[in-house]
């Protein structure tokens, strides 16, 4: 068992911090929400974080996500006013120098590919796009939109790639998770099998350290652990046309009381956070004697972090046991999970 110490509480944003992502390097993070702007933090010399800049030109609606370049040196935001704003420093502040437009609707999430060479997107309007980078020496990055992959029937929520492949997930509100990889004969953009088990909205999604394992969080407040087979797997599993396929192979129900909003997998420990609609953030982790083909989950950990629903999770990338949560309180908080027996 363990417990979440808070290790500190941040404010700035004005209303519901909807959310945060880490920079590669686990020092400094993005935060953003419904007041439009996008907040860029780092932690002082004295171990306290400060607010390095507001960025406030790059949208004109709710800021619904935020997502570094594993280079570290691109920010990309999605908005509610349909676009998404790509950011960097060449200048020596934060600008905004690319704005992808495309989508008719709501931005829900958006994910830099482990490569460098590829950002997701996906929207209310049922879609997911992806978009191929033409970076150029001296000249301003080219952002292409290379696939439109109309595969969910109703509003997406998330997108997420692979830790080490170009393959990219997708979580909706028509209860499904979807798949897609590129056709290495014609390049083009393919869907994989459907993934159907939960009963209600898919709110997010993340991969493990090894990408063979996926963990998603819904609606109908349960978590569930995917798992990848191959064609030929020990268990018989038929793999269509060779191609892997994903079963769910756990679900975590009873522990939550509410929607669950976000989930993250940590890369270093391999624990699991949660962010509920009942204030509360759970972690979980898998049981020493657990069956990889049947897997089980303990909770490890409780806490009532914020006031309202806790809208993001997400594990630094760097510093083992460092959590960083967002709410519709309008707070950041940060948390050290700690061993207890």
């Amino acid at each position: 068992m363990g417990k979440l110490l808070l290790l500190e509480t941040l404010t700035g944003h004005v209303d519901r911090v909807w959310s945060a992502a880490w920079h590669p390097n686990g020092l400094t993070f993005a935060s953003c929400g419904e007041d439009k702007t996008i907040w860029i933090w780092s932690k002082s010399d004295s171990g306290k974080w400060n607010a390095d800049a507001v960025l406030i030109k790059g949208h004109t609606r709710t800021i619904r996500d935020v997502a570094w370049s594993f280079c570290g040196h691109y920010l990309a935001s999605a908005s509610f006013d349909t676009t998404v704003a790509i950011w960097d420093k060449k200048s020596g502040e934060f600008e905004c120098n690319a704005t992808l437009e495309g989508h008719d609707n709501e931005v829900k999430s958006v994910a830099w590919s482990r490569s460098g060479n590829m950002l997701a997107t996906c929207s209310r309007d049922k879609s997911v796009w992806i978009w191929e980078i033409h970076h150029a020496p001296d000249q301003e990055d080219e952002y292409e939109c290379v696939a439109v992959l109309n595969g969910h029937t109703q509003d997406v929520k998330k997108v997420c790639w692979h830790p080490t492949e170009d393959v990219l997930a997708s979580a909706s509100y028509d209860n499904t998770i979807r798949m897609y990889k590129q056709d290495t004969v014609d390049n083009e953009w393919e869907m994989l099998e459907l993934m159907e088990s939960h009963s209600s909205t898919v709110w997010s999604i993340s991969f493990d350290a090894t990408g063979k394992r996926l963990a998603s969080c819904s609606e109908d407040k349960t978590v569930k652990i995917w798992q990848q087979y191959g064609p030929n797997n020990t268990l018989g599993i038929a793999c269509p046309e060779k191609e892997t396929v994903w079963k769910c192979v756990c679900t975590l129900s009873g522990f939550h009381t509410r929607s669950v909003y976000d989930i993250d997998w940590c890369k270093q420990t391999g624990l699991l956070a949660t962010a509920c609609g009942d204030d509360t953030v759970r972690i979980f982790r898998e049981a020493s004697n657990s069956d990889p083909n049947e897997p089980t989950f303990d909770l490890i950990a409780t806490e009532e972090a914020h006031s309202q629903d806790v809208n993001k999770v997400t594990w630094n990338p760097v510093v083992p046991g460092v959590l960083l949560t967002t709410s519709d309180d309008g707070e950041i908080k940060m948390w050290q999970y700690e061993e207890t027996d």
